[in-house]
């Protein structure tokens, strides 16, 4: 039944804690979205179509003032505009025919979750967050109304456009965070997942006071209990390799690391829907139904079936599901320490190996460096093709504190565990991208994947890469040996050596901007 109840903010009835069922037909009826033809719930985030870095802020005050790392990523913006924008977004839900409220949960263990109280203007938005967040009643139903110290509020009005000159923001649209506040405010953007990684940024600001590692990773658990991470950005193999039917799935994006093991933030999942395959993908594939939303996808007009093909409105097609149509899963949604730590990159020269072991010196730098490739449009502005990046940590835009700090609990969590750390390539082989090279399969990868969660890759035998530095097998169950080692998958050693150069020449580069680390660190790199 739907419960109303009177909000002194916006003088109407509001919508409160519905149930998915209840949010997608409030959707339905108010034309927010239409059902596809597997009965999930597709909508359109207008012109912006993922993420808008630009038009995110912190509110700099005496809280964050020495703490966050300010920068073009993490720009400041004073406490006097945010107020008055806050105030304005409330006049301006105020003026509408209905808001929607609900009181949520992020993070799976108890001593580090915040409550979240979800306060939108449209239905389809506060079922997103109900997707994405975890229920109340999954963690202590008891606890839900006396978490007001820790209780964070998102407001999400996407139909308020904001004025830069009169706002001090730099478009039509912005994202602000306060921590002094414990407040979001999103405005003039309905791309859903500014919610999802605001929270995500809150959580990368709070944690490393408790001595818990934020991590931009999808984890796993084997049969055997033992658990695997999958650092990387979206695109690069995060979601698609953490669903593996011989595994359970913790979650496929946000994790804290502490004394006690892994535990997820989250209680979905948000998968890119681009060229999906039930073939290749079919946990996700099966994921996408009734209670899931897929974002900006192509139906056919007729048959109202989904076309993952289709980019013609983005590259960054998306699904967001619960975590529970996911099986096998964690029930629980935590783990214990890992054994295994995976850094997904994608390689767009193709001379980085489809796996390396790396030193501890090596994970911290390649942590640093979080050298991957942009695929498929996950921030406004990249426009539709795949290029190279260093996103440091493997999700900086996500991180508001200096990375150091975050690479130093990287270092601290990985002698606690004895994790093993490796570098995986999901990238290109054989030649650069465009240039005759090829992609590694999802099922190769996936053979690599498990040589490492099994832990045949602890005893296997390795050869040395020279310039890169990297440990890389002889021997891999599954796998075609010639690949293991890049150069020999090159029809020219010469166009191998200098394209290997050019790569090695762009991280010594890009790690000039960490004039604060040890030499072990800096000396694990690439060396010319």
């Amino acid at each position: 039944m739907i419960q109303l109840e009177e909000e002194a903010m916006l003088n109407k009835k509001t919508f409160v804690n519905l149930s998915a069922s209840e949010l997608i037909n409030m959707a339905l009826a108010r034309n927010e979205g239409v059902l596809a033809a597997n009965q999930a719930l597709n909508v359109s985030t207008g012109v912006r179509t993922g993420r808008s870095p630009k038009d995110r802020f912190i509110v700099k005050d005496a809280v964050t003032d020495k703490v966050v790392d300010w920068n073009t990523t993490n720009q400041a913006i004073a406490p006097e505009k945010f107020n008055v924008l806050w105030q304005r977004a409330e006049d301006y839900l105020h003026q509408k025919n209905c808001a929607f409220i609900s009181y949520l949960k992020v993070g799976a263990d108890t001593k580090y979750s915040l409550t979240v109280k979800v306060v939108t203007e449209l239905a389809w938005h506060n079922l997103f967050c109900r997707t994405m967040f975890i229920q109340p009643d999954s963690i202590n139903q008891s606890t839900i109304h006396s978490d007001q110290l820790n209780q964070w509020q998102i407001l999400c009005v996407p139909g308020l456009v904001t004025d830069p000159l009169r706002d001090g923001v730099n478009s039509d649209a912005a994202v602000i965070l306060n921590f002094s506040e414990k407040r979001l405010l999103i405005c003039g953007t309905y791309y859903a997942g500014e919610m999802k990684k605001g929270m995500f940024s809150v959580l990368n600001f709070l944690l490393p006071n408790d001595n818990v590692l934020p991590m931009h990773c999808s984890a796993n658990v084997g049969k055997d209990g033992k658990t695997a991470l999958f650092f990387g950005l979206s695109g690069t193999g995060k979601t698609t390799l953490s669903a593996d039917p011989a595994r359970a799935l913790i979650g496929d994006d946000e994790h804290g690391w502490g004394d006690e093991g892994i535990f997820n933030f989250e209680g979905g999942c948000y998968a890119k829907c681009i060229d999906l395959s039930q073939e290749r993908e079919p946990m996700i594939w099966d994921a996408i139904r009734y209670g899931s939303i897929m974002e900006n996808v192509v139906l056919d007009p007729t048959t109202k079936m989904p076309d993952y093909t289709n980019t013609s409105l983005t590259q960054n097609t998306r699904a967001a599901y619960p975590r529970d149509y996911i099986s096998p899963r964690v029930d629980s949604n935590k783990a214990g320490q890992p054994n295994a730590v995976i850094f997904l990159t994608c390689d767009l020269y193709g001379v980085l190996p489809p796996v390396a072991r790396l030193t501890r010196e090596q994970a911290a730098y390649y942590f640093l460096s979080g050298y991957t490739a942009l695929v498929g449009s996950t921030e406004v502005g990249q426009g539709s093709g795949i290029k190279q990046t260093f996103s440091t940590c493997f999700g900086a835009p996500f991180f508001p504190r200096p990375a150091r700090e975050y690479a130093d609990l990287l270092m601290k969590r990985l002698d606690y565990s004895g994790a093993q750390v490796y570098l995986v390539n999901t990238g290109w082989t054989g030649g650069a991208h465009g240039q005759g090279g090829k992609r590694f399969s999802i099922p190769m990868t996936r053979a690599i994947i498990d040589a490492v969660v099994n832990g045949d890759l602890e005893h296997a035998q390795y050869e040395h890469i020279p310039g890169f530095n990297l440990a890389v097998p002889t021997h891999v169950s599954g796998v075609d040996s010639t690949v293991l080692n890049p150069i020999k998958t090159w029809p020219d050693p010469a166009a191998y050596n200098q394209f290997a150069k050019l790569l090695m020449s762009n991280f010594i580069e890009n790690f000039k901007k960490f004039n604060n680390v040890s030499d072990s660190i800096r000396n694990a790199g690439p060396v010319l």
